[in-house]
């Protein structure tokens, strides 16, 4: 059992990314030209009948055979020397390094194993299962497999969600579910200064440097200016002036180079609202905001329509947002249920003798 689990371990970090590898399974075929891709597909289509289904391979089948390795069969000269592997026990080997393993990982742990098993077992007979330093690894292995089967056992349990559960979530929390169609002006405060656009330009011209107070004084000015201006156009917009015209005449007045400014936000929910623009979410349909703080400028939003997602439509995520708080809650008890201390004497990578050398190393010159 005990080498069954190291086994396992192994196998699990050697195939833990195996869902995502970019190698093929299988040699990969000399490229094509958009030309011959499409002359090929076509022929396909035209000559080539449908591929049957692949054939349902037996549980009791041998799927991998491994030929010179036989530990437990005695040695005779009229029966071959290999260890047969049917798909029942290649798939619980699967199964228990990673769930729902894909076909690909599966060929790639079915070019990994023999080499293990190979290996394992001359391990084994030189004695190397009995030193201290294998009993330490296989200890800490099986803290990492345990630790593995309690968060997959624990994501399965969490995942059970009953549709009463989901119905009353759903209830209430309908505002969560809302999609608000949204126009959004946006007045900067601060405006393009001569230096600004010497450097968008890339300009090596010399120009006078401002010193920190003319600075200073010059953006106070522009704040007070566009802030002006930004009360001028939220009026403007309240009377249904169009936003993307308002919007170019902020750009022009700050000095912005937008050829195209775009006001549609388009359908968004309540999580795509940044919580210092949250007002806007309070608006009646046709309502226009009154000014809102927003980083470097400010900005007016004018709701054009809400719509609420039907439970149908919004069943799969509410069904992951109670999975994911029911996990999170089960581990967090687990997880507060200790505290830990280390000796920083120890740890610190600083932690060093009085003559500033790591402890217990003695220069050769000091050696008896």
């Amino acid at each position: 059992m005990m080498r069954w689990s190291w086994l396992l371990s192994v196998l699990f970090v050697g195939l833990a990314g195996g869902q995502t590898a970019s190698a093929p399974s299988s040699p990969a075929a000399a490229p094509q030209t958009s030309q011959e891709a499409n002359k090929g597909a076509a022929d396909e289509d035209d000559h080539q009948p449908p591929q049957p289904p692949a054939p349902e391979v037996p549980m009791g089948a041998t799927v991998l055979t491994i030929k010179g390795f036989c530990p437990e069969q005695k040695p005779a000269p009229d029966f071959p020397c290999q260890t047969a592997i049917t798909r029942a026990q290649f798939e619980g080997i699967a199964a228990a390094i990673q769930p729902a393993m894909n076909a690909t990982v599966k060929r790639q742990l079915a070019g990994l194993y023999p080499r293990l098993l190979v290996m394992s077992h001359e391990a084994e007979a030189q004695g190397l299962d009995k030193e201290p330093q294998y009993q330490q690894m296989m200890a800490y292995a099986r803290m990492q497999i345990l630790t593995q089967a309690l968060t997959r056992k624990l994501q399965e349990e969490s995942a059970q969600i009953s549709e009463g559960e989901i119905t009353n979530y759903y209830q209430k929390n309908l505002e969560a579910f809302q999609l608000y169609t949204f126009q959004r002006l946006f007045v900067p405060l601060r405006k393009q200064s001569p230096v600004d656009e010497r450097d968008r330009k890339g300009a090596q011209t010399v120009q006078p440097v401002e010193t920190p107070k003319e600075q200073s004084a010059r953006q106070a000015a522009d704040a007070g200016e566009m802030t002006k201006l930004a009360e001028t156009l939220r009026a403007r917009a309240a009377t249904g002036e169009d936003f993307v015209k308002l919007q170019k005449e902020a750009f022009n007045v700050a000095g912005v180079k937008v050829e195209s400014p775009n006001t549609s936000m388009g359908k968004v929910r309540r999580t795509s609202i940044a919580a210092t623009q949250a007002a806007a979410l309070q608006l009646d349909v046709g309502e226009v905001s009154q000014l809102i703080s927003d980083a470097g400028g400010l900005a007016i939003y004018k709701t054009e329509a809400k719509e609420q997602l039907t439970l149908d439509q919004v069943r799969n995520e509410v069904r992951g947002v109670l999975s994911s708080e029911r996990l999170k809650a089960v581990v967090d008890k687990i997880q507060n249920s200790y505290t830990s201390e280390t000796n920083d004497a120890y740890f610190s990578p600083a932690a060093r003798s009085p003559q500033g050398r790591p402890e217990g190393v003695v220069p050769p010159s000091e050696k008896p």
